[in-house]
């Protein structure tokens, strides 16, 4: 009898089975997935099912049948050479082969958390790898991770060292992903996976999700539908380079242990797709050397059968909880200067717009960049002093001090901004340290931004105490600073470390994003409740591998708010709406010089982490009142966007200009809709049907930031919750007191108990 291949994404149904079970298997369980696993009559690890929990009768006792041995969690390079392995090394003593037999299994909690490590052992080198994975009793994702390690005499070379692997059965599967550029992030991919392989990767060493995202939908059921269906997602928690994977054959195949040692080869003709993540191993090969712990990144996985949304709802849950800083707090509404002044920054200027935004209702001013430099490396474009981080007397003659204590007299808090991985050669930090920059050791350095910018190279400890010391400086002096922007606008553009040894350069992507860490970490240990955000050139650095460190990212340097819809759009697949830095910006945009009515940004600002970057006081007074009002709305829905659930509700791209989505608060008590139109539609658009209420509560209907004078056909009307998800809101698409009411309109509806006046 053939093999028959046991694959991951098979419904988890049990059925009584007279077939022969596995010698051991191993359930990684969250509230409502399950992943099993086997160790199969050959000690080989072997994936089983990975989907809903099986629904098991009181009283019965649950039996997985073995229904073939299935594929490797971890297959390696060298007897199976045929499928693509997650692991590939080089011995000391040349051989390139690997072949695991399961060495044990263990289980233990730790802060909450079940990890299960498996542990795998070659059956001729002293070499290992952990299988390790992680769940949580209130979300249903699972992280998993490897750690690599050995005992040969000599240095082992990793060549592949991915953090997972699964083998995803379907004909017809979809890939749903995010693309962009500069100004253009996170738009959304979606795609069929044909025969061969699709290659989703990052080489840029200091930001990761500028151009693609480390995360992935997988559809098993066709092209991916929002509120149905299967789906896996897939969040790689890395900052630096990063490879995701998927090969899809029409028949793999698969080794039989022989009872004398030997091997044959067996075929399953089914279709399947391999998904291997993690570190991209181009350039980056790593020599690890006897008794060393190579710990590999962490690997996201969550299941859903309500599609896409369900799939974004499992991680929103699953970073509010564990992976995002800070997230029980609220976050404030800020202003940044950079848009207002860029870098024509001044004392008076500062204070003015704090006077000015403090009368809006503004909670937190930050001061973008062009604060710092003196002498002949002054900050006054983006060709000198980074690296110099003392404060400019000529532009703030009273210091920082100075501002923190205005803005404590306007009664908000203050913010800073500072780009520490970074220096300009021209800056007294360069002329001291040239040997902190990454360059090759007989090559000149390769600048960047400015045509003066240089990455500092955070392998070498030196390196590491000053990133660490610019924040620590700052918040020893000024223990009053609130929030710190933390910014990196250069990618490494050339490979050399000056401090890593010769037969170690290959570890600089991995060392850099190492000292990272490091950094990151201190900085944490020493400043918990310090209010961080992740920004790279916009949008360079949203990712789970950074987020336990930070509070938010910025999504992108384009703030015209149109683009903001799409780009927001594709980064809640996997991130929530609090780590979203979104701001209203001034008319015409100056990425886009688009105009756009007032009332339009402010809406769509409203539905993430809510913002302005424009100069306050340049607007007249029903601009003002504009903002004002909607800086009140948001402070009344803040706790329903930012820790409620999210339902995408109209799709941007196939909304024929329309786009629409709603929060919903965990209790279901409140509900958030937003609302755009921007496209001229003739008539009326179709209902917005919505999502996630309690069928049986009662929610009455009022419209914020309602500039119009007028109301809407359904203001102050209740309906039941069941009423809505099935007949919907029917949403004129006509004048709402734009200044361009033809092209663009905008509602937020605030959905709240009936009860309440």
């Amino acid at each position: 009898m053939g093999l028959r291949r046991i694959l991951v994404t098979c419904a988890c149904v049990v059925a009584a089975s007279a077939a022969v079970i596995a010698q051991q298997q191993v359930t990684i369980c969250t509230p409502a997935t399950q992943l099993t696993l086997s160790v199969s009559f050959y000690d080989e690890l072997r994936q089983s099912c990975y989907g809903l929990k099986p629904i098991v009768k009181e009283g019965t006792s649950v039996i997985y049948p073995e229904r073939g041995n299935g594929n490797l969690v971890y297959p390696a390079y060298g007897i199976s050479c045929p499928d693509i392995a997650a692991i590939a090394v080089t011995h000391a003593d040349g051989d390139m082969t690997l072949d695991f037999e399961v060495s044990g299994v263990a289980t233990e909690t730790i802060d909450g958390a079940t990890i299960t490590t498996i542990g795998l052992k070659d059956r001729v080198y002293p070499f290992y790898v952990d299988v390790c994975y992680k769940t949580w009793p209130d979300c249903d994702v699972i992280e998993t991770w490897t750690e690599i390690r050995h005992d040969e005499e000599g240095l082992v070379t990793l060549r592949r060292y991915a953090s997972g692997h699964l083998l995803i059965e379907g004909k017809d599967v979809w890939i749903s992903h995010l693309s962009g550029s500069w100004a253009d992030e996170a738009q959304l991919v979606e795609e069929p996976l044909t025969a061969g392989s699709k290659e989703i990767k990052n080489s840029d060493g200091v930001r990761n999700s500028q151009t693609s995202h480390a995360e992935v939908m997988i559809s098993l059921d066709g092209r991916a539908r929002e509120n149905s269906g299967r789906v896996i997602g897939a969040a790689l928690c890395y900052s630096g380079n990063y490879a995701l994977r998927f090969d899809t054959r029409d028949e793999y195949t698969y080794l039989h242990h022989n009872e004398n040692g030997t091997f044959t080869a067996l075929a399953a003709n089914d279709s399947g797709h391999s998904f291997y993540a993690g570190i991209n191993e181009e350039n980056s090969q790593y020599t690890l050397k006897s008794g060393e712990v190579f710990v590999t990144p962490t690997l996201a996985i969550t299941y859903s059968n309500e599609g896409l949304g369900g799939v974004s709802r499992n991680f929103h849950t699953w970073a509010r909880a564990h992976r995002i800083a800070n997230c029980d707090r609220l976050r404030k509404v800020l202003l940044n200067s950079w848009e207002g002044v860029y870098f024509d920054v001044d004392e008076t200027k500062m204070f003015a717009m704090m006077d000015s935004f403090a009368k809006l209702g503004g909670e937190l001013f930050v001061m973008d960049d062009g604060w710092f430099g003196n002498g002949e490396y002054r900050r006054v474009d983006d060709k000198a002093a980074l690296g110099d981080w003392e404060t400019d007397t000529l532009k703030l003659p009273n210091g920082i001090d100075g501002l923190i204590r205005h803005a404590h007299r306007c009664g908000i808090k203050f913010g800073i901004w500072i780009e520490p991985e970074m220096t300009n050669i021209s800056s007294r930090l360069y002329e001291e340290h040239p040997d902190w920059v990454i360059k090759p050791l007989k090559r000149g350095v390769v600048t960047g931004r400015g045509r003066t910018q240089a990455v500092l190279d955070l392998s070498n400890p030196a390196v590491q105490d000053f990133v660490f010391g610019v924040v620590d400086r700052l918040m020893t002096r000024y223990p009053g600073i609130d929030y710190i922007k933390w910014d990196a606008n250069m990618p490494i553009r050339c490979q050399g470390s000056q401090y890593l040894a010769p037969d170690e350069q290959s570890h600089l992507y991995i060392e850099y994003h190492r000292g990272l860490m490091s950094v990151l970490q201190r900085i944490r240990a020493k400043y918990p409740d310090l209010t961080m955000q992740a920004c790279a050139s916009g949008g360079g650095r949203a990712n789970y591998g950074l987020l336990p460190y930070f509070d938010e990212f910025w999504v992108s340097d384009n703030t015209d708010a149109l683009k903001r819809i799409y780009m927001q759009w594709g980064t809640s697949y996997f991130f929530p709406a609090i780590a979203m830095g979104s701001h209203v910006s001034a008319s015409p945009n100056h990425q886009t010089n688009r105009k756009l009515p007032l009332k339009f940004r402010t809406d769509v600002a409203m539905s993430g982490r809510m913002g302005v970057e424009l100069d306050p006081t340049t607007l007249n007074e029903s601009e003002s009142k504009v903002i004002a009002r909607a800086i009140e709305s948001y402070k009344l829905i803040r706790p329903v966007v930012q820790h409620g659930d999210l339902y995408r509700l109209i799709s941007p791209y196939e909304g024929n200009g329309i786009a629409s989505i709603e929060y919903v608060s965990s209790d279901k008590e409140r509900a958030v809709l937003f609302w755009w139109r921007f496209n001229s539609i003739e008539g009326d658009s179709k209902p917005v049907i919505l999502s996630g209420l309690d069928p049986d509560k009662q929610y009455t209907i009022t419209e914020l930031n309602d500039i119009a004078g007028g109301k809407l056909p359904f203001e102050g009307q209740t309906f039941t919750g069941a009423y809505l998800m099935r007949e919907g809101l029917q949403i004129p698409t006509g004048y709402t007191g734009y200044e361009d009411g033809d092209n663009y309109s905008s509602r937020v509806l605030l959905l709240s108990p009936a009860t309440e006046d």
